[in-house]
């Protein structure tokens, strides 16, 4: 099974579609039963996503692969302070998780790898690595570009990216095929666009008005196809080959429920008339401003 589970909601009431709050800890008992007898195996958190590194730690997760990520560095370039700052969050993380080793640590920031000085921090992640604490050393990004300088300096082993149905900017640019062709694991998020893309007309908020012809073509598309957006959007994320995982968010058992059943069946070709490159639209850091 391609997908794996993202734990924002678990640990914070997150999303624009969302109107369930932050997901009640016997429900996500219930969602990570439900995931392994779907054999998904896979789940993503973060220090930054409120408690939810506790809520996993508490809840009966041993037996699933975890990805963690570590702070943001507010300098302009990165000294020894900051690596001991790592390898304490990187501690706090284990214990909150429940965990002696986990699958994977990421930049959560990919501008840091840039910095002056991350050297330091790389080699405390190599180490990490040797000591068997961590199994894959990755990056979170949102461009191509970040991503291209970031390859060009490191090794590292898996990248989280944004990832949906009417973003090719990584397809087209080439750097997924590349990144996939020297055996980077690649994680999608996003592929709803935080619910965005599964939203009706009518409850899509006003501000997405700007791009009202592109939702009319969306909406006609998925009519005539006999589909539903979540059909749509999670068959379109699986069946790219050069993704390894694709990542969910879910506030109950039933959507993940729902997200699985969706994942059975083909998707048609979709008219290019459908792919932007606005990230005004793609990249959700910018709709505040909309």
């Amino acid at each position: 099974m391609k997908l794996a589970l993202g734990t924002v909601q678990f640990g914070l009431d997150y999303g624009v579609a969302n109107s369930n709050g932050q997901v009640h800890l016997n429900e996500v008992a219930r969602v990570l039963n439900y995931a392994r007898s779907r054999n998904i195996r896979l789940l993503d958190t973060a220090p930054a996503y409120g408690n939810s590194e506790q809520v996993l730690g508490e809840v009966n997760a041993h037996d699933f692969k975890i990805i963690t990520k570590i702070r943001q560095f507010n300098q302009v370039s990165i000294v020894k302070k900051d690596v001991d700052l790592l390898i304490s969050d990187f501690d706090q993380s284990l214990q909150l998780l429940n965990r002696k080793s986990i699958y994977g640590l990421l930049i959560h920031n990919a501008e840091d790898f840039l910095k002056e000085g991350f050297d330091k921090v790389y080699k405390q992640l190599e180490l990490f690595k040797a000591q068997g604490l961590i199994t894959n050393i990755g990056v979170s990004v949102y461009t191509g570009e970040q991503l291209q300088k970031i390859i060009d300096r490191f090794d590292i082993d898996l990248v989280q990216l944004p990832f949906n149905i009417l973003d090719k900017r990584l397809i087209d640019s080439g750097i997924l095929n590349k990144i996939h062709n020297q055996g980077i694991e690649v994680h999608a998020r996003s592929v709803f666009l935080q619910g965005l893309l599964l939203m009706t007309e009518q409850s899509r908020p006003k501000k997405f008005n700007r791009w009202k012809d592109l939702w009319k073509l969306w909406h006609e598309w998925l009519s005539d196809n006999k589909l539903t957006a979540l059909e749509a959007t999670i068959r379109y994320a699986i069946s790219t080959p050069e993704i390894s995982r694709v990542l969910v968010g879910v506030d109950s058992k039933d959507q993940l429920q729902d997200i699985i059943k969706a994942t059975d069946g083909n998707i048609p070709p979709i008219p290019k008339e459908l792919f932007i490159h606005d990230t005004d639209l793609l990249n959700p850091d910018n709709w505040n401003k909309l």
